[in-house]
């Protein structure tokens, strides 16, 4: 069979087949109650009290409630600890980091005549990060399922001929062209077969469709890494308005920046009898870059002097994302009563055609009483429904693939309600809170992903013309991880408790 490569094959290869999955759909619709401390320490219950910059990103309502112009600036110290459990073998991971929180400011016009029912307009711009995706997880055990696994079930049905070098073809060319041709699938068949963790069944046929494993059964010790990086970035442009003494409406405008990083290791080695390779290291990253776009709007009522409610509507957020990976497997082999080692670095780049993935919209109805100047207590109840996450092709063609992923996520996601609750007490210039906030899986099976349950905390200083606020937050949530999608589906238990220390500054301008 011949095949034709050009100059650049052996940089970058635009693959033509998707590898979304209901993974990346439930990663970048995920977001987390995060902004300024005030806002932290109250679990994000701000839908009905406003006056607060990341309140704004609640209900748009809110930057109206404010009664001077403002401008605050928010750090934030996030600790991921991760405790899996593989095949009764514990492990413990943990990730620190620092990040800007928050920044943004609100500006107030207030109407000088005192008979109009327009009584102020506000602008607001405001940067909040809505999810950290730095984590690290570090998985190990004896399992009883081989990395084998995964290079068989890519393998079937993929022609011998395919996975073959011809003269003069590198590993790198013929990598490219696989996955410019075939996609991921016979990628990785390649590397199976290259590596000699796989071997056809007729070899002498370059037809062959059918492959066995040079791995014995038995069991198979298996650590695992997974890290990653980046963040969910929203930048809101937010007008609203107060009417009366009683209402106040706003809308949001809203960009979203997607940066997300992700690094697998798998390392196994055994001793299995028929095993003719006893150690594979299996490497995939993935780089991804994402924008989209979203809008909200928001009322808040005064219902009596001390007891408002209020409302708001987010729409879907659009996004365009792109995707690039790279791979690399290394095995070592016993050869004639010699250990060869097989390194396979293809050095190529895979570059996915962008793709649009719409994320679920959301709605959120609140409640507050303020007890004068002396507290507060606040109630916020949302809704989403994930099964409505959508995966589109570039071009918004008819795609077999994103429509059986669209059709599993159906299957499989679920709407979820997620409450929180916060209170604050005022001593003169310090102000007491805390919070509880609580969401459910956005699974059918809540096996997968369990709910999310958590605590807040914190105090605040007002000194006049700038105030500074401390917030501890603290939830944990339970979830079941597969190694891979196919072939390698061994699960691992993971308890993770993720708390963030987030500290406040603010002006009045």
């Amino acid at each position: 069979m011949k095949r034709i490569t050009v100059l650049l094959i052996a940089i970058f290869a635009v693959t033509i087949i998707n590898a979304q999955d209901i993974t990346d759909g439930l990663r970048y619709s995920l977001d987390r109650s995060s902004g300024t401390a005030r806002f932290n320490a109250l679990s994000g219950a701000f839908g009905a009290l406003g006056g607060d910059l990341s309140a704004v990103g609640i209900n748009p309502a809110g930057s109206a409630v404010f009664i001077n112009s403002t401008a605050a600036v928010t750090i934030a110290a996030d600790d991921i600890e991760n405790k899996a459990s593989y095949f009764n073998t514990n492990t413990k991971s943990i990730n620190t980091d620092v990040n800007l929180n928050q920044a943004g400011g609100v500006f107030l016009f207030k109407n000088s005549s005192e008979t109009s029912n327009w009584k102020k307009f506000s602008i607001s711009v405001n940067y909040q990060a809505t999810q950290n995706y730095d984590n690290e997880l570090f998985i190990k055990g004896k399992g009883n399922t081989s990395i084998d696994q995964f290079f068989l079930a890519q393998a079937q049905g993929v022609p011998l001929e395919l996975l073959q070098l011809q003269s003069g073809e590198s590993n790198s060319d013929l990598y490219a062209y696989l996955g410019n041709t075939e996609g991921v699938a016979a990628q990785n068949a390649f590397l199976g077969y290259q590596g000699f963790i796989i071997e056809p069944v007729d070899p002498d046929n370059p037809l062959n469709t059918e492959y066995f494993s040079n791995i014995g059964d038995g069991t198979f010790n298996q650590e695992y890494a997974y890290i990653t990086q980046g963040a969910n970035n929203k930048f809101t442009v937010n007008f609203a308005t107060q009417v009366t003494d009683k209402f106040y409406f706003g809308i949001n405008l809203n960009s979203h920046a997607i940066t997300y990083d992700q690094s697998t290791f798998l390392y196994e080695d055994n001793s299995n009898s028929g095993s003719t390779v006893n150690q594979v290291g299996f490497e995939n990253n993935l780089s991804v870059q994402g924008s989209g776009f979203s809008a909200q709007i928001g009322a808040i009522a005064k219902l009596q002097d001390n007891f408002r409610v209020g409302l708001s509507l987010e729409s879907p957020t659009w996004y365009e994302i792109s995707e690039e990976t790279t791979q690399y497997l290394e095995t070592s082999r016993i050869e004639n009563g010699l250990s060869i080692i097989q390194k396979i670095n293809p050095r190529i780049l895979n570059v996915y055609e962008n793709y649009y993935l719409r994320t679920p919209g959301k709605v959120t109805a609140s409640a507050a009483y303020i007890f004068g100047n002396q507290g507060l207590i606040s109630f916020d109840y949302s809704f989403k429904d994930y099964s409505s996450i959508q995966f589109d092709a570039y071009n918004y063609d008819y795609d077999p693939y994103f429509n059986t992923v669209n059709n599993s996520i159906e299957n499989s996601l679920t709407g979820v309600s997620s409450y929180r609750i916060g209170g604050e007490y005022r001593i003169k210039q310090v102000s007491l809170r805390g919070g509880f906030q609580y969401e459910e899986s956005p699974y059918q099976n809540n096996e997968i992903i369990g709910d999310t349950s958590g605590f807040s905390l914190g105090f605040g200083y007002n000194f006049g013309k700038f105030n500074f606020d401390l917030s501890y937050v603290r939830a944990e949530q339970k979830r079941k991880q597969q190694l891979y999608t196919v072939g390698l589906t061994d699960s691992t238990t993971i308890n993770t408790t993720s708390t963030n220390i987030a500290f406040t500054l603010g002006f009045k301008l």
